[in-house]
């Protein structure tokens, strides 16, 4: 199993960045994913969440109407667009999937938010 995240960078307050997550090494389309941040100093939280067909999606309180999970099945890819950005949504950004009797993460991508 690997997940490979992309799309960070550096963004003024305002502004929008989408990531991916490449996934292989099992069945995309089967499996809810996750996206996860973490801030130095703090604790991975929960971000957003999509379900396997990417008809039910759940966001952090901190993020709803700002960012939007999606998934793309036939390219085994994981996004999340993220607009009006913060200096606070400045972290490290990690894609994570359940399978059941593992967890996975990817190595993540850093997102910074700054003027």
């Amino acid at each position: 199993v690997q997940l490979v995240e992309s799309g960070g960078g550096q963004v003024q307050p305002g502004g929008s960045l989408r990531l991916s997550c490449a996934a292989s090494g099992f069945t995309f389309s089967m499996y809810g994913m996750r996206w996860y941040r973490q801030a130095p100093g703090t604790v991975r939280e929960l971000v957003a969440r999509i379900g396997s067909t990417g008809s039910s999606t759940n966001y952090a309180d901190s993020v709803k109407g700002r960012f939007t999970i999606s998934r793309d099945n036939a390219k085994n890819t994981l996004y999340l667009q993220m607009n009006s950005l913060k200096p606070e949504d400045t972290a490290v950004y990690y894609c994570y999937v359940y399978l059941g009797s593992n967890t996975y993460w990817g190595q993540g991508t850093q997102v910074t938010v700054s003027s």
